[in-house]
């Protein structure tokens, strides 16, 4: 199979399946090709690599920058994710939408979540570690968390008992995170309140 890539229900939040070489000493694939992954949209500039172990059932997310955004190339070295991209692009029809995709040490799938969206993931196998690359730097101050289990966003996690941090446990609702950032700005009111009618 060669490279490809999937567009997902969010625009730019790309799947990636690379083309993986195996014989009987193992596999070989390329896991980042900046002329390649640059035709789908996916920037060729990245400056920063994180490397997470997780336990099963832990539920990282969901976070992101909100002055400065990052894009996330992410992927899975051993075990197996269930991984969420959240739309909090305000522009555009998507806001408030969330699409996941399965990854895994096994199937090798990639997903590009690009600046503007919030990100997330449970660990569905006993331990889990992911690697991924970030468009910015890391910055603490600029980083703000939305509640997993928000009902306006309604995502259907497949863990039932989350293992959460502490800071994940305190993250805002979709609606009282904009009420703080934007000051109660109406247009995005209108738009939380109508997710939290669907």
């Amino acid at each position: 199979m060669s490279l490809q890539f999937h567009e997902t229900d969010l625009p730019g939040v790309i799947l990636i399946e690379p083309q993986v070489f195996r014989d009987s000493r193992g596999f070989f694939l390329e896991t980042f090709h900046a002329d390649k992954y640059a035709v789908a949209g996916i920037p060729t500039t990245f400056l920063q690599d994180n490397h997470s172990s997780s336990v099963k059932d832990t539920l990282r997310g969901l976070h992101m920058q909100w002055r400065k955004p990052q894009g996330k190339l992410v992927r899975v070295v051993r075990g197996e994710i269930w991984d969420v991209a959240v739309d909090l692009r305000r522009d555009l029809p998507t806001f408030g939408r969330w699409t996941a995709a399965t990854l895994s040490a096994e199937n090798f799938h990639q997903l590009y979540v690009p600046p503007g969206c919030a990100h997330g993931f449970c660990v569905l196998s006993d331990v889990a570690e992911v690697q991924y690359k970030c468009t910015e730097l890391y910055d603490p101050s600029d980083e703000v968390g939305l509640a997993y289990n928000d009902p306006a966003l309604a995502i259907a996690w497949p863990v039932t008992s989350p293992l959460l941090s502490a800071r994940d446990q305190g993250h805002d609702t979709l609606k009282a995170l904009l009420d703080r950032l934007d000051g109660g700005d109406v247009a995005m009111r209108t738009a939380v309140e109508l997710l939290e009618r669907r």
